[in-house]
């Protein structure tokens, strides 16, 4: 029974759970920046280089391959070596992407808690003593 009582105190902790939302909120930024990469900006690089698929792109550094092979038919083909540089730089620039988005979401971020530590806060109460030293000070005060 310890085991049991001891995983659900890790799992319910504040950290645990916040690394959960944390995956789950980045695998869906994932899925956006993939659909910005390929609907927003691999048009506008595609209409540059005159060719829609960006990620079939390669060179042959070594044997022979037909002219308009595409990249997985020209890997299977024996004794080829194959630069496949088209979809790397399709993922660099996703990469490059997702970490603007987060470095906006963090500089967003920061600048909030910088206002809320701006904000001044609301003057301490006084305490016990303060009040009897004020009254004891206006009593005097009244007495003159």
């Amino acid at each position: 029974m310890g085991f049991v009582k001891e995983f659900k105190e890790f799992a319910v902790k504040g950290n645990v759970m916040d690394l959960a939302v944390g995956v789950i909120i980045g695998a869906a930024f994932g899925k956006i920046i993939d659909s910005i990469v390929k609907d927003l900006v691999m048009p506008i690089v595609s209409a540059v280089i005159g060719q829609q698929d960006f990620s079939d792109k390669y060179l042959v550094l070594k044997g022979e391959v037909p002219k308009g092979t595409t990249l997985a038919a020209a890997k299977v083909i024996p004794e080829t070596a194959i630069f496949a540089y088209g979809n790397f730089i399709t993922v660099a620039i996703n990469f490059f992407l997702l970490a603007l988005v987060v470095f906006f979401l963090v500089k967003g971020i920061n600048a909030l808690k910088r206002k809320e530590e701006a904000a001044p806060s609301a003057p301490a109460e006084p305490t016990k003593e303060e009040i009897l030293l004020t009254e004891i000070r206006d009593a005097l005060k009244a007495k003159n």
